[in-house]
């Protein structure tokens, strides 16, 4: 099992990025709310790993805390949720956010995420209620680093776009979304961030 990388950074266009240990690329998938402590390309990174193992593929996921992959791992255990949901859950909100949508029993927040229904919403609240205690949800992330560098690819507009719908948002509502974003200087990670929010913030 591979549970820990360290290495170069050596690319990034959300949700994806690839990191360079000892001249082996490896390819994560990852949550925003790790693409938002990510270091510039070509600097040294340190991500908590977690690897899922299918028949057709082996897919790493990586993680800036070990506190994000504890609840991702706990929330795969959850029936109905599979990897793109737990990430789609860790991109859209903070650890502490989610605890305190599960606590206030707050299912209005939890289907403004992609791929989440009403009754996902309400499963999630009472499967997970009674796991919160054993998450630490508080973890910093896995190296200090300083936030996101502009992403090597065609535009930061456009890889915005490009990483909602990889998180599960249709490409009108993921387009909308970014437009109503001033993206005007903005990293792809920027504008992801505040699409995100104002989402949330419905």
């Amino acid at each position: 099992m591979i549970g820990r990388l360290r290495g170069e950074l050596v690319h990034k266009q959300p949700p994806f990025l690839m990191i360079d240990v000892n001249g082996v690329g490896y390819e994560l998938e990852a949550p925003m709310s790790t693409f938002y402590n990510l270091p510039e390309q070509g600097r040294p990174v340190v991500l908590f790993t977690h690897l899922a193992i299918r028949d057709d593929a082996h897919i790493l996921y990586g993680f800036a805390s070990d506190s994000e992959r504890t609840l991702f791992r706990t929330l795969l255990k959850i029936s109905g949720v599979g990897a793109k949901m737990a990430l789609a859950i860790l991109s859209g909100m903070s650890s502490e956010e989610f605890a305190r949508c599960i606590q206030n029993d707050d299912t209005a927040a939890l289907v403004r995420l992609p791929g989440i229904g009403k009754k996902t919403a309400e499963r999630l609240i009472v499967e997970m209620r009674d796991r919160l205690d054993r998450l630490e949800t508080g973890g910093g992330p896995a190296t200090l680093t300083r936030p996101g560098g502009p992403v090597a690819a065609e535009t930061p507009v456009s890889d915005a776009v490009g990483a909602l719908i990889a998180l599960g948002y249709k490409p009108n509502e993921a387009s909308r979304m970014v437009r109503g974003v001033g993206s005007e200087d903005l990293s792809s990670e920027q504008i992801i961030r505040a699409a995100l929010k104002s989402v949330a913030a419905r």
